[in-house]
């Protein structure tokens, strides 16, 4: 069961000459295969061995099988996070490259840092005005659970004005949010202290300026940052795409949720703003017979409005395979099987650079967390960094043994994880290119890649489903998360880190409650006998519309996106 589709590949295997050209059968032969086993099996095996005189199977079991034996009586497999091992893969080197030093914390002197320590005066002034009424404790002890614990689908042009509308708002509006953050005080500063705590490093690269208007907005937004934890679950609104026919290849939103773009079969890129798509009623089709079952409030984008309610851009000849957004919405990058990534601008609707490079189609495209760098994935086994002025790449990372199919930057610019076909997960330093982790445990191509906003951890998805936690500085799996049934295609963290949302092929996106689980230590986990797992929160299905897209607002918002299936 847990090498199914190894066992699919040597099927295929009916000749000598297969053998050779089968890169997994090659892997076979020159590494030995790993298979993790408790320390009572192994003894009743070795016993039997010699007890029957099987010397042809004792040889082979010595030449071809390296046995993790464990400590202890059997335990169940599914349980089991280190099991779930690359056969042929290099384990050795692997334990050698974990053993380099990473300096996983945050930026100095980061947005976050400055209004941290504003914060924390102003909760210093605070106390000296004196304590809460009890009338007052008791209405907020209620507050939290009626404001946050309901998960809604807006309209589009409805959900622009909540999203921006948490600047302008009612004073009514802000007394209640007023009265969420005061009830969840406790809750809000220990789980914000996962940022807080965080070391602070140096960046490597040289950081753009962050304009200052675009500053104030920034601050603006974590202010009125919502606090969530597994109490208080985020709102959800989620844009689905209609009448795409098959076309839609990836999906992405701009951090306020204002910009969404699509990227074609066909070789287009599509951006649809949401506040002229409000106005535009016209430009939203109407529902056939197999549609109507959508929900009422549901943001619906339809890929061929005659009135065109978005901006085509077009530039690639091939397939675009993925898009994303700069941290301030003003660029989009987009990368297709023409083998190049192309630079948009969102203002002057107009493709500015054009990157060459790659030699083989490019599977993702991810801009760094500060701008103006990013990163790229491609067939042909490579990452590369990336500037915006600079035509030709930073950085080329090499090591990976098949396609490079995901990369995701760290919180503090200074590394970049990259997953694979060859189903491991690569953490690398930018400034040097080289490689510093080694993640091993899917058992299928890795499809995503999301990072703590801490910087400690690392979240992964694959082809089957599951999601696995690590932890970066030790590059061991901390928790396997095991609930979708279909790939993995998105993942993103509340900006606390309390929550981890998971969207899937599988038509539904999921909550995860990440504290809690990360609290439990490994001895109490030996203890209790059971391993740790993350505990899915809510699981929101939605009527047929796989989920391409996950993204949270700086305000812990959570914007989704998809295209609708044929419905039976």
């Amino acid at each position: 069961m847990m090498h199914s589709r190894d066992l699919q590949k040597l099927e295929g295997v009916l000749s000598p000459s297969h053998l050779e050209e089968m890169e997994f059968a090659r892997s076979l032969r020159q590494s030995k295969v790993s298979v993790k086993i408790c320390q009572y099996s192994y003894d009743l095996l070795i016993q039997y061995l010699h007890k029957t005189q099987s010397i042809t199977m004792l040889g082979i079991v010595n030449e071809r099988i390296n046995f993790q034996v464990s400590p202890g009586q059997p335990s169940s497999i599914s349980d089991d996070a280190d099991v779930f091992t690359l056969v042929g893969s290099g384990h050795d080197a692997a334990d050698l490259v974990n053993q380099k030093e990473i300096h996983w914390g945050l930026l100095e002197d980061s947005l976050e840092e400055r209004l941290e320590k504003a914060g924390d005066r102003i909760t210093d002034s605070d106390k000296a005005d004196g304590e809460v009424k009890d009338g007052d404790l008791e209405e907020n002890k209620i507050q939290p659970f009626k404001f946050t614990c309901i998960f809604r689908l807006f309209f589009v042009h409805v959900q622009k004005r909540s999203a921006d509308g948490g600047k302008g708002g009612s004073m009514q509006k802000k007394l209640k949010k007023d009265k969420v953050v005061a009830t969840t005080g406790k809750a809000s500063r220990s789980e914000s202290s996962t940022t807080s705590g965080a070391p602070r490093v140096k960046p490597e690269l040289t950081l753009p300026i962050i304009p200052t208007e675009v500053e104030h907005s920034i601050l603006e937004d974590l202010r009125n940052r919502v606090q969530l934890s597994s109490m208080t679950l985020p709102s959800i609104s989620f844009y689905t795409f209609i009448n795409t026919h098959n076309g839609l290849n990836c999906a992405s939103i701009s951090h306020d949720g204002s910009l969404v773009a699509g990227g074609f079969s066909d070789s287009s890129l599509k951006v649809w703003d949401m506040a002229k798509l409000g106005q535009q009623t016209g430009n939203i089709s109407a529902p056939s017979q197999g549609e109507n079952e959508l929900a009422p409030n549901e943001n619906i984008l339809n890929a061929n409005a005659k009135g065109r309610s978005y901006t085509l851009f077009r530039g690639h000849s091939g397939p675009v395979y993925s898009t994303t957004f700069s941290p301030y919405g003003d660029f989009l990058l987009s990368s297709s099987s023409d083998s190049t990534i192309r630079l948009w601008s969102t203002k002057l609707n107009a493709n500015l650079v054009c990157y060459k490079g790659h030699n083989y189609p490019v599977w993702d495209v991810q801009f760094s967390p500060v701008g103006h760098y990013f990163a790229s994935a491609s067939h042909d086994r490579t990452a590369r960094i990336w500037s915006m002025d600079r035509i030709q790449p930073l950085r080329i990372m090499a090591g990976h043994l098949s396609d490079v199919d995901c990369v995701q930057w760290h919180a503090n610019c200074n590394y970049v994880a990259t997953g694979s076909s060859d189903r491991t997960v690569r953490l690398w330093d930018v400034q040097s290119g080289e490689c510093v982790r080694i993640f091993i445990g899917h058992r299928s191509m890795i499809l995503c890649l999301a990072m703590s906003p801490d910087g400690r951890y690392m979240a992964s998805g694959d082809e089957d489903g599951k999601i696995m936690m690590w932890d970066l500085a030790s590059g061991c799996c901390v928790s396997p998360l095991v609930g979708h049934s279909s790939c993995v295609w998105s993942l993103s963290f509340s900006c606390e880190g309390s929550l981890l949302a998971s969207g899937s092929a599988d038509s539904t996106v999921k909550i995860w409650d990440v504290t809690k689980s990360l609290k439990v230590s490994k001895t109490e986990e030996n203890k209790n006998g059971k391993t740790n797992r993350l505990r899915s929160l809510k699981t929101l299905p939605t009527k047929s519309t796989p989920v391409y897209a996950l993204q949270f607002s700086r305000r812990n918002l959570l914007f989704a996106a998809g295209a609708l299936t044929k419905i039976a």
